[in-house]
């Protein structure tokens, strides 16, 4: 499974679930909930959860589903057995080692994997897509058309 906020999904994203899928029969792409993080998320649960469907809909083997439990229960819950984690850099490292050895002393049959974001990717992250975007600034090709859409239209009618 791989896990995330994807508020909105990026390109990142999108590069890191296309690799894990090329590695595993069948990927559960989990959207977290997530209501502390920054302040609340742009887009709902169910808006990031078709957002990210739409973006992985040329991926037969993945699967969209959201959460809002501890990440290894909802491992369990959807079968999985390893948790795929995207890295760019030092920073993201430390956050997700910790988070890494937090879960497996929970359950410790649950491996988690890293896979590192390719050097175009390596500073993309929602927020800055966000940010750029609420100064009218260029999103595209950072994220997946249906972010784009989504995204200038959120952001024009808030303004």
């Amino acid at each position: 499974m791989c896990p995330g906020t994807f508020d909105p999904i990026t390109a990142g994203h999108l590069d890191i679930i296309e690799r894990a899928a090329s590695l595993f029969d069948e990927l559960v792409v989990g959207v977290a909930v997530s209501p502390e993080k920054g302040g609340g998320p742009l887009f709902s649960i169910d808006e990031r959860c078709e957002h990210v469907r739409v973006a992985v809909q040329h991926l037969s083997n993945v699967k969209v589903q959201p959460f809002d439990n501890l990440l290894v229960d909802f491992a369990e819950e959807v079968g999985a057995t390893v948790i795929i984690k995207g890295l760019r850099a030092v920073t993201d490292f430390e956050r997700e080692f910790q988070m890494a050895q937090l879960n497996y002393s929970i359950d410790s049959s649950i491996e988690t994997m890293f896979i590192m974001a390719i050097p175009e990717y390596m500073y993309l992250s929602s927020s800055a897509v966000k940010e750029i975007a609420r100064h009218n600034g260029p999103v595209r090709g950072l994220v997946p058309e249906v972010v784009l859409v989504a995204l200038t239209a959120r952001l024009t009618l808030s303004r």
